[in-house]
C-alpha cells in the first residue's frame, strides 16, 4: 500500500511547532508543581517543624533552670567555681618577690649596705636607700644595675634588667656616703611564667663618678 504526504510543508512545521509549544507548557507545569512542592514542604518546615523545635529548647531551659534554682546555695557555688576557674591565670599572672633578695645579693657591693627597699610591681620601679663606704661605691652600684643584662628560659637573648637609673639623692660625711637611687625593671625578672638568670658586669669606675664626687664637693 503506497500512502502520499498531501499536507504541505508550513503545515508540517506548524504541527511540529504546536507539538513542541505542548511539551515545554507540559514540562513547565511539572517544574512549577515540583518547585511549589518544595516551596509548601519549606514553609512547613518552618512554620510548625521550626517552630516546635524551639518551643521544645524553650521548655528544656525552663526546666534546666528550675532545677539549677532548686540547688541550694547555687549562687555561691558558681561564684567559688569561677574564683577557682582565675587561680592559675593570677598564679601566672602573680610576681615572684622572692627574687629580689636573690637579685640584691648578686648586684650590691660589699662596701654597700641597703636601709630600706621599696618595690612597685605594678609600675615596675624600684627605690634603694642606705649608706656607702664612699660615694664612688654608689656610683660603682649604680653602674652595676645599669649593665646588668637577662635572659628567661624561653629565650637567650639578653635583655637590659633594669633602666632609667638615677642617683636621686646623696650625702657624705667622715664616717660615709648616703643614697637613694630610683629605677625601673624589667617585669620579666619578676614574671612566675619562666625562670631569670642575672648576668652582672664587672663595672669599673667610670667617668660619672667622677662628676658625682665633684657635686658633692661643691
Amino acid at each position: 500500500m503506497i500512502q502520499f504526504n498531501l499536507l504541505p510543508d508550513v503545515k508540517q512545521e506548524y504541527l511540529k511547532a504546536r507539538r513542541t509549544r505542548q511539551l515545554v507548557v507540559t514540562i513547565s507545569f511539572v517544574v512549577s508543581g515540583v518547585a511549589l512542592g518544595i516551596l509548601v514542604l519549606l514553609l512547613v518546615t518552618v512554620k510548625f517543624v521550626q517552630q516546635k523545635s524551639l518551643s521544645d529548647a524553650d521548655d528544656d531551659i525552663a526546666t534546666y533552670s528550675k532545677q539549677l534554682k532548686a540547688i541550694p546555695n547555687i549562687d555561691k557555688i558558681l561564684t567559688v567555681q569561677n574564683q577557682l576557674n582565675t587561680l592559675t591565670g593570677l598564679h601566672d599572672d602573680k610576681a615572684v618577690t622572692s627574687r629580689s633578695f636573690d637579685y640584691l645579693k648578686q648586684l650590691t657591693p660589699s662596701t654597700v649596705t641597703i636601709g630600706t627597699l621599696a618595690i612597685d610591681y605594678t609600675a615596675s620601679t624600684l627605690t634603694l636607700t642606705g649608706t656607702a663606704s664612699a660615694l664612688d661605691q654608689v656610683n660603682v652600684y649604680a653602674d652595676t644595675l645599669k649593665e646588668t643584662t637577662f635572659t628567661t628560659d624561653a629565650t637567650e637573648t639578653e635583655a637590659p634588667a633594669f633602666s632609667a637609673v638615677v642617683l636621686s639623692s646623696f650625702g657624705r660625711d667622715d664616717k660615709g656616703a648616703t643614697y637613694t637611687l630610683t629605677l625601673s625593671f624589667a617585669p620579666e625578672i619578676f614574671s612566675n611564667a619562666n625562670g631569670v638568670k642575672l648576668t652582672v658586669p664587672n663595672v669599673i669606675t667610670s667617668p660619672q663618678q667622677q662628676l658625682f664626687q665633684q657635686k658633692a664637693s661643691q
